[in-house]
């Protein structure tokens, strides 16, 4: 097995063009050289750099908040939790605590930013905070959605049916909970 290099150069942009563009993404085309001398152009989506968050809350009955929502991409309901963009001027636990408010109706005086995960890096420059939300208390705020989102209440303790669900299949929804759950036992 290799070591990893830290010092690796990057490949080098030659050039960059959005060849793309819809409502909500920009694809752009980018010239790049290797190191080694190789010149390869990538498509990727240009982001917008602020991130977003996906909001893990847990009631004092150790119960997660899930929300049932509709996903284009699969044409169908899935189970997940509250998630959306950092908005300009909000650190990440200031869009947990109002999107937590806009989905599922609670806000949270406890709000801890566990992990960044990143979604398919090698296309997407995007980063995900995931956030516990802890000490929740009833709080509305008015969200963007299409049509009321569905709360579910999911005992933490029954996680091993949640994953057997073939509506709770988001690969960020499912690392948000192993990593809560690794959270949780550190804290004990």
């Amino acid at each position: 097995m290799s070591k990893i290099d830290p010092n690796k150069p990057l490949p080098t942009i030659h050039n960059r063009e959005i060849v793309a563009k819809s409502q909500f993404f920009r694809v752009e085309r980018v010239d790049l050289e290797f190191s080694n001398g190789a010149t390869r152009q990538f498509e990727r989506m240009a982001g917008q750099g602020r991130g977003a968050v996906m909001i893990v809350p847990i009631t004092a009955d150790n119960d997660l908040l899930l929300i049932r929502e509709y996903g284009a991409g699969t044409h169908s309901y899935q189970l997940g939790f509250p998630k959306g963009l950092i908005d300009p001027g909000e650190s990440p636990l200031e869009a947990a605590n109002r999107e937590l408010q806009e989905e599922v109706g609670y806000a949270a005086n406890e709000l801890h930013d566990i992990h960044t995960v990143g979604m398919a890096p090698t296309f997407f420059n995007a980063r995900m905070h995931i956030v516990i939300a802890r000490d929740l208390y009833p709080q509305k705020l008015e969200g963007d959605e299409p049509e009321p989102l569905e709360v579910i209440k999911w005992p933490l303790a029954d996680a091993e049916a949640l994953l057997a669900r073939d509506d709770f299949i988001e690969a960020r929804g499912i690392a948000a909970l192993f990593l809560t759950q690794r959270w949780l036992k550190e804290q004990s």
